[in-house]
């Protein structure tokens, strides 16, 4: 009995380290990282196949089954958790506020991030949009700023990829 379980808890952690890379990896690809992402396909499938293997040897046990939909489950939870706190690449901020879209951008510009103020026209006439290109991992910060200043703003954020030029935050 003692060796089913161990068997079960070793797939699930095969599951948890793949499924987590896999998370890595999709990030890789998204910001096309194309080495580092072929490297790290290279060692979630070879631990994928070493899990796969152990189960398909042992089909007649359902705790094999279990600890690999746990791990699967888990790895999930484990890789979006790890992702988002190292927080690879860029991110495009717009910010909309009514009454205080100057003060944001000076406050922001002091921090170090780099803003543009663009025109705009809503509903209720004119208005302006703070757009900043920052890296992800600086996003908290900025909101924060925002936040201070006017909690009423609207803030949307969207992956960006860089094509040429010069970000202004990325040398803080």
């Amino acid at each position: 009995m003692a060796e089913t379980i161990i068997g079960a808890v070793l797939i699930m952690f095969m599951r948890i380290a793949d499924v987590t890379i896999g998370t890595f990896r999709t990030l890789l690809v998204v910001q096309s990282k194309k080495y580092l992402a072929a490297l790290t396909g290279f060692f979630e499938v070879l631990i994928w196949i070493f899990a796969m293997r152990y189960i398909v040897q042992h089909l007649d046990n359902t705790f094999n089954l279990i600890g690999y939909a746990l791990g699967f489950g888990l790895g999930n939870l484990l890789g979006i958790s790890l992702e988002e706190k190292v927080a690879i690449g860029f991110v495009q901020v717009n910010i909309m506020s009514l009454h205080a879209t100057d003060l944001i951008a000076d406050k922001l510009r002091s921090a170090k991030f780099g803003v543009t103020i663009l025109p705009a026209e809503g509903a209720s006439g004119g208005l302006a949009v703070l757009v900043a290109i920052i890296r992800r991992r600086d996003l908290k910060g900025l909101i924060k700023i925002v936040e201070e200043i006017d909690k009423k703003s609207f803030i949307t954020t969207q992956y960006a990829r860089p094509y040429r030029g010069f970000i202004h935050g990325s040398r803080k």
